[in-house]
C-alpha cells in the first residue's frame, strides 16, 4: 500500500474508538459509501483484532489499526488484514514489526524534536496529536524545521476546522469523535454516521 499516495489524495481518514462496536461490517461499509475508506480501529476497544478481520472483508475499505504500541500489537493487526499502523507516540519496536512486514506506519508525535525522531525512526509519516490544542498555525511552524515531512492532524478536528488544518500544511486530517463519536460506533447509528462522515468530506474537499 502506498499510503503517502492515498492520504495525499484522500486528505482523510477516520479513527473508530468505542467501547463497543457490534457492527463493523456495517460501519466500515457505511464510511466507505460515504467516501471515507481510510478507517482506523483503535486497539483501545476490546477485540480489536477480531473487529478489524471482520471489517477487512468491505470492498474499498483500507483497514488500518491504531493505538499500536507494541510489536505483537503490530503482528496481530498485520495477521488480520491491517495495511496500514498508527500510534499514539513514538514505538521503536512497532516501526520495526511494520519495516520487517513492509507495512507502514504513522508514528504520533507532537513536538518538534518528537517529530525529528519520528523521522528518523522510519515513520511514512507523522501524526501530530492533540492538533486541536495546538492549533492549526503549529503545522505551518513545523514545515518551517522539517519541509516536506507529511504531517497528519489528529485530535480535536472536526468538521468546523478540518478545512484550517489542511490550508495550513497538514498533508492530512483525522477524522475522530468528533466526528464519529464513540455512541455512534456502539449503537450502530449508520444513518447519522454516513450524514457526518459526508459532512466531514465535503469540508476537506473544499481545499483540494
Amino acid at each position: 500500500m502506498d499510503l503517502l499516495a492515498e492520504l495525499t489524495t484522500r486528505r482523510a481518514l477516520c479513527v473508530i474508538r468505542a467501547p463497543a462496536i457490534p457492527d463493523p461490517v456495517g460501519l466500515a461499509t457505511t464510511l466507505v459509501e460515504a467516501g471515507l475508506p481510510m478507517v482506523e480501529f483503535a486497539f483501545t476497544t476490546p477485540g480489536a483484532p477480531a473487529l478489524m478481520l471482520r471489517a477487512s472483508t468491505v470492498d474499498g475499505l483500507l483497514l488500518g489499526a491504531g493505538t499500536v504500541l507494541t510489536a505483537a500489537d503490530a503482528r496481530d493487526a498485520i495477521a488480520v488484514g491491517a495495511r496500514f499502523l498508527l500510534t499514539p507516540g513514538l514505538r521503536p519496536e512497532v516501526v520495526a514489526e511494520a519495516r520487517r512486514q513492509n507495512v507502514p506506519v504513522l508514528l504520533g508525535a507532537m513536538t518538534p524534536t518528537e517529530v525529528g525522531s519520528a523521522i528518523d525512526l522510519g515513520a511514512t509519516a507523522v501524526r501530530v496529536f492533540p492538533a486541536a490544542r495546538l492549533g492549526p498555525a503549529y503545522f505551518g511552524d513545523l514545515h518551517g524545521p522539517y519541509p516536506g515531512t507529511p504531517l497528519v492532524a489528529t485530535g480535536g478536528i472536526t468538521t468546523a476546522n478540518a478545512a484550517d488544518y489542511l490550508a495550513a500544511g497538514a498533508l492530512a486530517v483525522t477524522a475522530g469523535s468528533g466526528v464519529l463519536g464513540p455512541e455512534l460506533a456502539t449503537e450502530s447509528r449508520l444513518t447519522e454516521v454516513a450524514k457526518r462522515a459526508r459532512e466531514f468530506v465535503a469540508a476537506v474537499d473544499t481545499v483540494r
